[in-house]
């Protein structure tokens, strides 16, 4: 089972403390009849988020992040709109423009000694421009001081600027009673597809994405890309995970219990969410694992027997789009694994009538002997009917042939500038004490293991324009999950063998057995685009990178020196 660290676990408690506060629930909703954070009950039939879409290239959004203790104790965090709504799909085009008005609407911090001063002595680069603007790598955005009610929003694997007011998490801080700004840029070359955002406060991300504060962001035009997909009945699915209640102690127990679409999925029932759809009709299924910690893997059943999954893309990336090919490729699979944060979005075709069980499930994954217990369990029953209403949403008809330039082009024949070897590690605060917290390390081969945190120097610099191969090396008994900011990367190897490249901005690299070689991944990185400055990359399971498995990387402009 799971080993937090000691500064998590207090967090946590600190956490609980706040939203139990007399009246804390109630003075979050006293401004309207709304419900916050609603969740369904088990076994409903899915009910898909709200969908928001730009209009003349902008899409404008209001946000209030609030908060409650649901019946098992569990504290829920949610992104409300001003409708009532909680955490609609954010739909933009390549080109957009999405603002955000986000209000920290949590109580405050009753926990003044929680209280660090994470922008202090931050390093800074530097003037430089990025799209045309002048920028300073300034060394605060937002709240000065982080609290344990802090927070920020992540847009998880689009290639937007890390600058203050888009897509910044290192120094960007919203405390509670604040309003902040958030104006992003989508690139004209971003690929359509399946993306999404949540809270990334080092320290209590895993909290605050476990409460259940996250929403899908689709960049539109795929069917444009891959035929296949054109006009079919669309469903956006988002899995998350969150505590247990009563925490029991079985070998049969999850870490984590899941739900999907809010429909929770317990521990032991297991009771799956209801899908509705029209005997052997086509769908197209959008999925993001928006769990924490869960590492899942996907596959239907019908009947016990596993179906196809036709791939269209993974990570928001047309499958087979970047290779050269003037399209993408459908590619079939009969499960996929899916690493916390990674998505994955296909067409599945619903059962006869004649078929009793049909099944979205997730099959046992062995994470190592330090691991979570991620046990195979089922998310969804699909029932077919005749009378099944279609989903709300149906992907568009082809409109336009596929982009001349695609933003990943070339990359699989890009001479790298640089090789890197970076590792996972990990070891406890006190090694004559089996219980005492662990510390979670992602180190460049050669350096010293260090904790994250945001007054840390880089600890890799590079130049745009510049490709670079790093191997990472699993070098703990545990599965970790590699992510980087900003960028995709293409995968070459696994453990030394060439695959076949997908791009990602997701890997999972599976636990070290304790002897032999240490499992790895060999990945080309992209710094071509136009993203400078300072982000981060780090293991996505989050309880590991808020106790320190995370780092810094600065791209500097074209002309600038590296290390």
């Amino acid at each position: 089972m799971k080993r937090k660290s000691l500064f998590v676990s207090v967090a946590l408690l600190c956490l609980a403390a706040i939203v139990s506060v007399p009246g804390a629930y109630a003075a979050g909703s006293e401004t309207s009849n709304r419900t916050i954070c609603p969740r369904y009950p088990a076994g409903s039939s899915l009910v898909e988020p709200k969908d928001l879409f730009s209009s003349h290239g902008i899409l404008q959004v209001s946000f209030t992040y609030e908060t409650r203790v649901d019946q098992y104790g569990n504290v829920l965090y949610c992104f409300m709109s001003e409708d009532g709504s909680q955490s609609p799909t954010l739909h933009v085009r390549p080109g957009d423009e999405l603002l955000v008005k986000l209000k920290n609407a949590l109580p405050p911090s009753t926990t003044p000694s929680y209280q660090k001063h994470a922008m202090a002595g931050m390093s800074t680069l530097p003037e430089f421009s990025i799209s045309g603007q002048s920028h300073e790598a300034s060394p605060n955005c937002g709240g000065m001081v982080m609290t344990d009610t802090s927070t920020n929003l992540h847009y998880h694997g689009t290639n937007t600027p890390p600058i203050c007011h888009q897509d910044e998490v290192i120094k960007t801080l919203i405390n509670a009673g604040e309003t902040f700004q958030y104006d992003v840029h989508f690139p004209l070359d971003e690929p359509p597809g399946l993306y999404w955002y949540h809270p990334h406060v080092h320290g209590i991300s895993e909290a605050a994405v476990q409460g259940g504060a996250s929403g899908a962001i689709i960049v539109e035009g795929i069917e444009n890309i891959n035929h296949d997909v054109a006009a079919l009945p669309e469903r956006t699915l988002i899995v998350r995970d969150n505590l247990v209640p009563g925490a029991p102690n079985a070998d049969d127990v999850p870490a984590w219990d899941l739900s999907l679409n809010y429909i929770p999925v317990v521990y032991p029932e297991y009771q799956p969410a209801v899908i509705p759809a029209k005997p052997m009709q086509k769908q197209f299924w959008r999925v993001v694992n928006a769990a924490a910690d869960t590492i899942l893997d996907l596959q239907v059943q019908y009947d016990g027997v596993a179906q196809d999954l036709e791939i269209v893309a993974i990570d928001g990336v047309p499958t087979g789009s970047q290779d050269g090919r003037s399209g993408g490729r459908t590619l079939s699979r009969k499960h996929f694994l899916l690493a916390p944060a990674a998505r994955v979005e296909f067409i599945l075709r619903a059962p006869p009538k004649s078929v009793k069980n049909a099944t979205l499930l997730t099959l046992n994954v062995d994470t190592g002997p330090d691991g979570d217990n991620d046990p195979q369990r089922p998310l969804a029953a699909i029932k077919v009917s005749d009378a099944a209403k279609n989903p709300s949403l149906a992907v568009g008809a082809v409109s336009a042939p596929p982009p001349l330039h695609m933003r990943f082009q070339g990359l699989s024949e890009a001479k790298p500038v640089k090789q890197r070897k970076l590792y996972f590690s990990e070891v406890l605060t006190d090694p004559t004490d089996p219980n005492s917290p662990t510390n979670f390390f992602i180190t460049v081969d050669g350096a010293t293991p260090t904790l994250f945190d945001p007054d840390n120097p880089p600890a890799i610099i590079t130049t745009q324009g510049s490709v670079e191969d790093w191997t990472i090396e699993n070098r703990a008994l545990e599965n970790h999950e590699f992510h980087i900011h900003q960028i995709h990367f293409l995968v070459l190897e696994r453990d030394g063998k060439p695959v076949e490249g997908e791009y990602r901005d997701m890997i999972n690299v599976p636990f070290w057995s304790g002897s032999g070689s240490y499992p790895s991944v060999k990945l080309r990185m992209d710094f071509r685009g136009p993203d400078i400055g300072d982000f981060v990359y780090h293991c996505h399971i989050l309880g590991h990178e808020d106790s320190g498995m995370m780092a810094i990387i600065r791209v500097l402009p074209q002309g600038r020196p590296t290390q």
